[in-house]
């Protein structure tokens, strides 16, 4: 019997999503080559394009994972396509994210693939389904940093440089995020299935509220200087350092005025 999931249809890559790693490949081609008029905007459009092209591919990984793990529902809700206006809800999946990035220079976990949870068994496979989000957002940082810590950045551009590590910072902060323990974020969902039931029931009214708890933590400066002192460990054992990371922020918003140390000729 054929399900949803096996149609080809179902796994076919969407054009929106083509479309979004079109605008990511030109715009960074023009930050590359300092083809752009305003070397800010497209580091703007480099960095949004390509994480939200992060943000299809955290996602999909969810639902890759899922539908191997047995929701063969998957399919059919089109989440194989790495389309993002599948997801359940595409204000938190696309819009919130973007907006806290350019607004706060942060990677904030996004929404939501619906699973069927019920169709899984074994408690491996649902830690698994939820871990599979965040650790494409760590392979997606390692990428991005691989240039800083393999010692290759001889003949990169300081644009495209400044560019990537502002991605990286994204991608770490998200990674970091979305492991918290916090009902409603992927970290919860990696240790769920281990908790007793009077725990989970305990827990779950509080799970819609989980990110905003988080982020109610982040405006308590002591707790935001020690989240960032994380952030910046973690980048410069990869490699990159912190001007290169307020660099890469500076040159993102191009609407404000770029540091002289961050000015990058055409």
């Amino acid at each position: 019997m054929t399900t949803a999931a096996t149609r080809h249809s179902d796994r076919r890559i969407s054009p929106v999503f083509l479309g979004i790693l079109a605008v990511a490949a030109v715009t960074g081609w023009a930050t590359w080559t300092g083809y752009a008029q305003q070397p800010g905007v497209a580091v703007f459009l480099f960095v949004t394009s390509a994480w939200v092209v992060s943000l299809c591919l955290h996602e999909y990984a969810h639902a890759r994972t899922a539908l191997h793990s047995g929701d063969l529902t998957i399919g059919a809700k089109g989440y194989l396509t790495l389309n993002p206006l599948k997801y359940t809800h595409a204000l938190l999946s696309i819009v919130l994210p973007v907006l806290f990035v350019i607004m706060g220079g942060i990677g904030l976990p996004g929404g939501a693939v619906f699973i069927e949870r019920d169709r899984i068994r074994g408690r491996w496979r649902h830690s698994l389904i939820s871990a599979a989000g965040p650790l494409t957002n760590v392979l997606f940082a390692l990428v991005c940093t691989a240039p800083f810590w393999l010692d290759a950045l001889d003949g990169v551009p300081a644009g495209f440089r400044f560019a990537l590590a502002f991605l990286a910072l994204l991608q770490v902060t998200a990674a970091i995020l979305n492991f918290l323990p916090v009902p409603g974020l992927d970290g919860y969902g990696v240790i769920e299935p281990w908790l007793s039931p009077r725990i989970k029931r305990q827990v779950e009214p509080f799970a819609p509220f989980g990110l905003l708890f988080v982020f109610a933590l982040l405006w308590v400066p002591a707790l935001n200087g020690a989240f960032f002192d994380v952030i910046d460990f973690i980048l410069r054992r990869l490699g990159i350092g912190a001007l290169d990371q307020y660099c890469g922020y500076d040159l993102y918003r191009f609407w404000q005025d770029t540091h002289e140390l961050c000015s990058v000729s055409r």
